[in-house]
């Protein structure tokens, strides 16, 4: 199974952030990175989800990696755990904090997550990709035809910011959701 061959490659690898070996699941909204974050939690990873750190439909830029970066990334670095402020989308404000543990493998899963930023400290980049129908279709059916506007928004956003930082070419693995299962797209990765 897909999942297991990466939980063995992000532990294989040597830690790049302190002793945590960071894996990033990036990909288009509505592609299946959180169906793939869960088979990678149920393999012992600390799953951390960047839709708990945007600042709503405008935040994949903006604020959101010098928090992460600040508040998870370089306490994990240093050894210590890390702490965010969960984004509430009902409400439209920061909430509670949660915690974040110093554990041997994190996946920090969602649009922006492997950003050049990360390319330092990630042990494996996965880029998940489904035709952009599919993932409208699959995002409406989550958050109600209403949210047709605000997807429509994101996935222009999203795709100059994949665009910008080449997320899909600087991949190591890059998988494909379009079918239902996650299959590894054939042409692999460049670097």
């Amino acid at each position: 199974m897909i999942a297991d061959e990466l939980v063995r490659r992000a532990r294989a690898a040597r830690p790049r952030l302190g002793p945590v070996r960071l894996v990033a699941v990036d990909g288009p909204a509505g592609s299946g990175k959180t169906t793939l974050a869960a088979e990678l939690g149920a393999r012992g990873a600390t799953v951390l989800h960047l839709d708990d750190l945007y600042e709503g439909w405008s935040g994949l830029e903006g604020s959101l990696w010098p928090r992460l970066s600040a508040q998870v990334l370089e306490p994990l670095r240093r050894g210590v755990p890390g702490r965010y402020q969960r984004y509430d989308w009902t409400t439209g404000t920061f909430a509670e904090w949660v915690d974040v543990p110093v554990p041997e493998l994190l996946v920090v899963e969602g649009c922006g997550s492997a950003r050049r930023a990360v390319d330092p400290v990630a042990v494996l980049r996965v880029w998940v990709e489904a035709p952009a129908d599919l993932r409208l279709a699959r995002g409406l059916e989550r958050d109600g035809a209403e949210a047709r506007e605000l997807w429509l928004t994101w996935m222009a956003d999203e795709a100059e910011h994949f665009a910008r930082e080449r997320t899909r070419e600087r991949c190591d693995v890059r998988l494909d959701s379009s079918g239902g299962a996650l299959v590894e797209v054939a042409d692999g990765a460049a670097s």
